[in-house]
This record gives C-alpha cells, structure tokens and sequence, in this order.
C-alpha cells in the first residue's frame, strides 16, 4: 500500500485531471504548520490561469471533486487556494497495520534496480586515516546500505591512492635510509623477501619526511619524480617495495574501518589499472582525443558555454608518468569492463570539484561512459570550534582512530554519568559504550546536509538529550524495554485502531520513511533520513507518554498501541541501520 500521502496525491491528481489539468497538479505533502490538517496539496494556484478562474474556485472545483471519497474525512480551502486535507479514520488504521506487518516497515522497492558504483575516494597508502575521512566513510557506508534497500545492485570500492607521486617519496626516503635492501639494487634478479621491511609506523614516518624534503629541495623532488616514473614503467624492485606498501596499509586500514564498522566490497587501488594504461592513451592518441601539448598529451575538455576556464586533464606528462586523471579514466574503463554499471558515485570531498568535472568530461568525450553516468558526491570539511578543519592541539592531524577512542571513552562517561547501562558487566558496558560513541560522530556527521562544514562538538554529540546519536539509541532502547515487558505480562500486539491525537501523529511519522528515504537517496544525503529517524523518535516519546500501553484501559487498546509500538520499534532500528548505527538491547 502507498504512503498516505501517495493515496491523497492519486485521488487529487484524478480530481485535476477530470478538469483536464495535469495530474501532476495534484501531490500532497505533509503540512509544515502544526495545528492544521495532517496534508495539503498547493495546485490550485500554479494551474489556475490555465483553468481560467481565481485559485479558490479551482481549489472548490477539486474538493467537490473528492466529495464523499472514503479516503477523506474532510478537504476545506484556505488562503488563497490551498487544500488542506485530513484523512479518514480507517486511513491510519490501514497504513499503521500494513506498516506493522511489512518487513520493509512500510518502505517501497524500486520496480527498476540500477548496478550502482560506490567510490569511496579512499585513503593513500602509507597515511594514517584523519578526520577528513570520517565523511567519506560514514557517507558512503549510508548510501550503499540506502541504495541495496531500495532494491539496487551495489558494488563499493575503497579505491586507494597506491600510486603516483607519493610512491616516489616513500621509496626515495626508505633508500636513504636503508641504502643496502636488495629493492634498490637495479641488477638483483630476486626473489624479494616475503616479508616488508616496513611497517605502517614505518611508513607515516617516511612520508612527511620525504614530502618535507621535496619540498625545500628541487633536486629532492626530482628524485622522487624519477622513482615514480621507474615504478610506473615496471622496475621490478620498485614494484616490490609498492606491493610491501600496499599490503601494510591495508592491513592497518581494515583495522580503522572495521572499528568504524564500514566495509567495502572491493580494496582495489590507482596500481591495479597501471596495465590498462598504455593502450588507453594510445587508442585516444589514435581516436584524436589527446592531443600533443608542450611535451605532454592531453584530453582538451573545455566547453563554448563554460562559465569559467577549465584547463586540459593531463594524461601523461612530459616526463612520461601518469597522473591521477589518468588513472582515474582507467578505472572507469576496468569498472566498465568488469561491472557495466549504469551510475557512479565518487563520495570525495568539495575540493576536488574541478578533477572530477575534468575527469567525467574526459570519459564522455572519449564514450567510455554515457553522460550523467558518473557523479561527484562532493561533502564539506569537519571543522574545530575554531572553523578552521579540525586539528589536535599541537596542531597536527587528528587521526581517526583517536577520535573513535574519544568518542568511546566519552560515551563511557556519559553513560555512568547518566546511571544507564549501571547494571550491566563490564564487557557488555564497554559494548554499549562503542555503539554510542560510534553513534553520536556517525550521526552528527549524517544529520548535516553533506555539502556543509560542520563544528564537531564532543560534548554536545555524545548526548543523551537532543538531535543526537545516543538520544535514538536511547530511544530504542526504551521500546526494546516495553516490548520485554508486556512479554512478562502476557500481552501480545494486536489489530490497530488509532484514536488519540497522539496516535494519529506517530501513524503519519511512520507513514514518511519511504519520501525520507527517497529523499536521502536522491539527493545523496542521509541527513534525511536522520531528521525522520528523530521525528519518528519525537513522535514516540509524545505518544508513550500521552497514551498508556501496559495500562491502557482495556485488551483491545493495549495490544493495539503495543503494535504501534512494535511498528516504531522496527522502523527506528530500520533506520539506524541504514545510518550505519546500531542499537544495544539494554541500555
């Protein structure tokens, strides 16, 4: 069954359409004010000049139209044409048991599933992850798990950055260091050892060593650019050391994202589309696509109605390397190839804005992909209360992994300052403690609208009050308890019947998940679904206390608004879920 905002939209759009209107005209949405009736429909006035009458007299025409329909309890005009709409009685009786009886909680599949690509513009090898990709995760963890609920294929890629420049830095900074290694001696025909001379310590010390040294050097630098160039032309010890590189990374990134509780369908990075390369550039060489210019061959992208200059994508360098652009193209061939998915999304940050428009355009102009195929899902920076991007207080980069500790020993605290989970042992406590921590940076993260920066605030996330993480655990957790207890009692869900205001009011919360998850699907922004997930929380909180369920006054009414009950308790999990956050069962 439709949402009952869907049912009202098919009954309006048919009154519009009997006045040969569009039927468009006709969609309801959920009153804005409160104190009005639950759904309005503003048609009539867009379409009244085409209906040759004033607003309210088209807006009259449509309500005698719906007159006596069963769906309606009452349709009344104000101001200058609205249609505010109330529905029946059985309406929300209907909609709250379907809801209570679907697995979905009342969410729609989609009828025509996609093969989607996630991207998750994944970490560089030999970096330890920051803060800057707690957004990127969190982000495209939600909309893998919105996507596959819907009803698409996923497919997600972490797509490491294993290749270019900072190869070259870390293989330069380890000779130096370690001159005699056998990866470095040109004539040595192996086999390499087995096991890395390097460990991720290691390797987020050579790094900024090596990048610090380029920096204040031009012959540094171009000793790393060198390295890169024989790394990506196939020097065997060179590709040993990356494959070292490659494996440490990973193994200590897993470790980040499992704490995260993210996951990935595919670890692949930029080297593993080195292969498909050369014949890339030759065969858009031999097509016309790059051209020769100043030593380097380019793919000009620029456009006639370009509101601002946007420079060539470099594919291969004057000094023969390829560049991020490069690989990038690559990758949507191999994914192309492997996959054929009909859309892409590339979850990286706003900054990298005009490599994507250079990239996408690329890939068009050479017909890899169809336009509109590929999209940046571009995302704001998380920043201190200083706004500046977020910065330990000796001003370095705050690692993820410390921060998930902090928000973990925060929500410790929070909770003993709370006296919940009191009666719990000590490892089941430290469980609960995780999730809330997790919750309150994964839905202050998620809550914002994805192109915004936002200030993270420790203090204020891991509260148990407010548009908060733990404020959904919490709530949950409290329906989690009711349902046990009416087990103890004996009583058991039952047929619904709304008759409270208050009712009513958590019915039609229920009855907006699919437009959130819509929402949030369409607009790449979770941050939908985290203000249904709240109202939906609100809703529940209004009701439970209005409206007694194990004292209700009667069988009939406790099974019922235990039912109710039961449908929020699914869908909030439901929700959560989808958020990438998970609920204790005591708290």
């Amino acid at each position: 069954m439709p949402s009952i905002a869907d049912q009202l939209s098919a009954k309006l759009g048919d009154a519009f359409a009997s006045l040969q209107l569009p039927r468009e005209l006709g969609r309801v949405t959920p009153a804005t004010k409160s104190g009005t009736a639950p759904f309005q429909c503003n048609g009539a006035m867009p379409a009244a000049k085409q209906a040759k009458c004033n607003p309210r007299e088209l807006a009259q025409k449509i309500v005698d139209a719906i007159a006596g329909d069963p769906l309606i309890a009452a349709a009344e005009i104000a101001g200058p044409g609205f249609i505010n709409l109330t529905p029946a009685q059985g309406a929300y009786d209907a909609r709250a048991a379907e809801i209570a009886g679907d697995e979905r909680a009342g969410a729609p599949q989609t009828d025509t599933p996609r093969k989607v690509m996630i991207d998750f513009g994944g970490p560089n090898v030999a970096k330890p992850m920051h803060v800057g990709h707690l957004r990127s995760s969190v982000l495209g963890d939600s909309l893998q798990r919105l996507l596959r609920f819907r009803g698409d294929d996923v497919v997600s890629d972490i797509h490491l950055g294993d290749w270019g420049l900072q190869m070259g830095h870390l293989i330069t900074e380890l000779r130096e260091e370690q001159p005699g290694l056998p990866y470095f001696d040109a004539d040595y025909s192996g086999p390499y050892p087995e096991s890395p001379p390097v460990n991720i310590d290691d390797l987020a010390r050579l790094y900024p060593l090596a990048s610090q040294k380029a920096k204040a050097d031009t012959d540094r630098l171009e000793l790393s650019r060198t390295a890169t160039a024989e790394l990506q032309a196939g020097r065997p010890g060179y590709r040993a050391l990356l494959n070292h590189f490659i494996a440490v990374s990973i193994a200590a990134l897993k470790q980040d994202f499992d704490a995260l509780g993210v996951h990935f369908d595919l670890w692949k990075g930029e080297s593993d589309v080195d292969p498909l390369i050369p014949a890339m550039v030759e065969d858009f060489k031999q097509r016309g696509i790059a051209e020769l210019s100043d030593g380097a061959w380019v793919v000009h992208i620029a456009r006639e109605d370009d509101k601002k200059e946007l420079p060539p994508l470099i594919l291969v360098t004057s000094g023969g390397a390829s560049l991020y652009g490069t690989t990038d193209l690559a990758t949507i061939l191999d994914r192309q190839a492997s996959f054929a998915p009909d859309l892409t999304l590339y979850v990286v940050d706003s900054a990298q804005g005009n490599h994507f428009q250079q990239v996408f355009r690329a890939a068009e102009k050479a017909g890899l992909v169809k336009e509109g195929a590929l999209e940046h899902v571009n995302f704001g920076s998380v920043n201190g209360t200083d706004g500046k991007r977020l910065r330990t207080r000796d001003g370095g980069t705050f690692r993820l992994a410390d921060l998930i500790a902090s928000a973990i020993e925060r929500a410790d605290q929070r909770l003993r300052e709370a006296g919940l989970a009191a009666d719990l042992g000590p490892e089941e406590h430290a469980r609960v403690a995780r999730m809330v921590g997790l919750a309150a940076i994964k839905f202050a993260d998620l809550q914002n609208y994805r192109t915004t920066n936002y200030v993270f605030d420790l203090d204020r996330f891991t509260s148990f009050e407010g548009k908060t993480g733990p404020y959904l655990l919490y709530a949950a957790v409290r329906v989690k308890s009711l349902m046990r207890k009416a087990a103890e009692a004996g009583v058991k869900p039952g047929p619904i019947s709304v008759q409270a205001d208050e009712e009513r009011d958590l019915v039609l919360a229920l009855d907006g998940f699919g437009a959130a998850i819509d929402q949030a699907i369409d607009n790449r922004a979770p941050n939908a679904l985290c203000d249904h997930a709240f109202s939906l929380a609100q809703a529940f909180s209004k009701f439970y206390s209005a409206c007694p369920i194990l004292g209700a006054p009667d069988e009939a009414t406790k099974s019922s608004r235990l039912a109710l009950a039961e449908a929020t308790l699914k869908q909030l999990e439901l929700s959560l879920h989808l958020l990438g956050l998970e609920a204790p069962d005591r708290m």
